[in-house]
């Protein structure tokens, strides 16, 4: 799974001269909550509703209305956005995107290809990669496999699996501590007690059965 495939292409933009007024109309339009800034076709910073909310009038002002809006429609995107953002190549995957924005503290990445814009990809983005990647929409039984640390334990529960004819909608190892971890499956099988049946006889520790 590859940025390239996730990201949003062609998103909206605006120019460092841009009034935060007329910004605030384009998040609220098209129903985002950032914008990337471009000069001359080169990215130069983005901005976010909060970044909006930051350098805008408090709502404790004394201004008056008129007041107001006069400073308000003096105010650019210059004054208010993160200067050369943090940006991801499309080819990257979206582990790395993932990692990237959490070590970063950043909730999106704008793509580049080779200096060009080509897209952005948000924490939006990486939700609906981990609801496909893990099956969350298809029918099944979700299974919690106390798992042994060791070589050869999850090759020998696929073969169980195989020779059961069930087949697997997603796979995930969390580790707990070195010698033990939490196997995950999802799994196109509703007979579950069977299942469960060949899993003991062949030493598995289920610890979780849900059906979704």
């Amino acid at each position: 799974m590859f940025v390239k495939e996730w990201m949003t292409t062609n998103p909206i933009m605006v120019t460092e001269q841009t009034p935060l007024l007329e910004a605030g109309e384009l998040m609220r339009q098209h129903k985002i909550t950032r914008l990337l800034v471009l000069r001359e076709d080169h990215l130069v910073g983005i901005v976010t509703k909060e970044d909006l909310l930051k350098v805008s009038p408090s709502t404790a002002t004394t201004l008056s209305v008129w007041e107001l809006n006069y400073v308000l429609s003096k105010l650019v995107i210059k004054e208010a956005m993160t200067k050369n953002p943090l940006s991801i190549d499309p080819e990257a995957t979206i582990e790395e995107a993932a990692l990237w924005m959490q070590k970063n503290g950043v909730s999106s990445l704008p793509v580049l290809a080779a200096g060009r814009l080509v897209g952005i990809i948000t924490e939006s983005d990486i939700f609906r990669a981990f609801v496909d990647l893990m099956g969350l929409q298809r029918v099944g039984i979700r299974l919690t496999i106390d798992l042994e640390n060791r070589i050869g334990i999850v090759a020998g529960l696929t073969e169980l699996l195989k020779q059961a004819e069930v087949n697997i909608i997603s796979l995930a190892i969390f580790h707990r501590e070195d010698t033990h971890g939490e196997l995950v499956l999802r799994l196109e099988n509703t007979q579950t007690d069977i299942l469960l049946g060949k899993l003991e006889q062949a030493g598995y520790k289920v610890i979780h059965l849900s059906k979704f």
